[in-house]
């Protein structure tokens, strides 16, 4: 490993200041995605600056039913926050289904977004890796890819992105903040996370001298009625090999309004926007939730043999979060 500087901010003005004058600077929050990177050689910054101090830690409710959350505030804080379990439970679950433990009361709410995938090939040098090395090709193409993405995919990258936490997010149409030197700007959630057409290094729109401040979640007074589904090879300590985190309102047995977010599948967060507008006016029916689970997986990549079965899967479990959140509503009595 080549020698790296190292500096620690107190304010966010530190911090962006640290970056200007020296380019090739990474920011360490929780340190649960850098340190691997670091170890393996597959981010080789010249300067780390940890920011652990900066006064970004707050978890406010908004009077307006929103959410406010600080880009240092830890998973396992907002996962156990009653007012997030009781508003946003699929938020809750996702974020208490994230790695173990020990990882989630480390890592913090920006630095999650910003994790790097998971793919083999990218986390093994001795692989070409056009996210890691733009140009070298994707060795993923005729190696191991059982993990990768069907959604969203390109001939030049098609690694699944691997956030729990950013499935309900996208769902819940969330903003993220970012400040640099030029000031404060919101990028609506969905954008935040770039697909990787023929530019897979590119993951995020921000500049390498902006820094993720808070995270706010718009009022959305039905995502009470939501649940997250993780499905994994295993119970913990596993990426989602399919997920779907669903809000549904109800009137009368029939979809008035849906959110619905995959994970696991797609090499971003990804937003079941044809599902959702599929479902809308429809009753609440398996027919119906399936009808729309095959339209969004319609256009799934289906050319990497490994990773095919993520397609049913997919649809699969979508269908059956949406079951579980009309059964919930259900036994509250239809109640909203």
């Amino acid at each position: 490993m080549k020698p790296i500087a190292f500096a620690r901010a107190e304010t966010v003005d530190q911090a962006l200041a640290a970056v200007t004058a020296r380019p090739n600077t990474v920011f360490l929050a929780g340190g649960t995605t850098l340190v691997d990177m670091l170890r393996i050689g597959a981010m080789e910054p010249d300067n780390v600056v940890d920011i652990n101090r900066l006064p970004l830690t707050d978890l406010e409710h908004r009077p307006d039913g929103g959410l406010r959350i600080g880009a240092m505030v830890r998973m396992s804080e907002v996962a156990a926050d009653p007012g997030v379990v009781e508003r946003f439970p699929f938020l809750s679950i996702a974020l208490a289904k994230g790695a173990s433990a020990q990882i989630r009361n480390m890592a913090s709410m920006g630095g999650n977004l910003m994790q790097r995938v998971r793919c083999p090939q990218f986390r093994d040098i001795a692989y070409a890796c056009n996210k890691r090395d733009p140009g070298s090709g994707c060795g993923a193409q005729e190696g191991l890819h059982r993990g990768n993405a069907v959604l969203g995919t390109s001939e030049h990258c098609f690694a699944m992105h691997p956030s729990d936490m950013a499935i309900p997010l996208t769902a819940l149409d969330a903003v993220v903040q970012v400040q640099g030197p030029r000031g404060t700007r919101a990028i609506a959630f969905d954008d935040f996370f770039l697909l990787p057409g023929d530019t897979p290094h590119l993951e995020h729109p921000i500049t390498a001298d902006e820094l993720i401040v808070r995270i706010d979640v718009p009022p959305l007074p039905f995502a009470r009625n939501s649940h997250y589904l993780k499905v994994r090879d295993r119970e913990s300590y596993e990426f989602a090999a399919a997920s779907a985190a669903v809000a549904l309102e109800l009137t009368d047995g029939v979809v008035r309004d849906v959110r619905i977010g995959l994970g696991g599948v797609a090499t971003k967060p990804w937003r079941a926007k044809m599902a959702e507008a599929l479902l809308i006016g429809k009753p609440a029916t398996k027919e119906n939730f399936a009808a729309a689970a095959a339209t969004e997986l319609a256009a799934a990549d289906s050319s990497h043999e490994m990773n095919r079965f993520k397609i049913e899967l997919a649809q699969r479990t979508m269908v059956r979060t949406l079951e579980t959140v009309t059964a919930q509503i259900s036994q509250r009595g239809g109640r909203k």
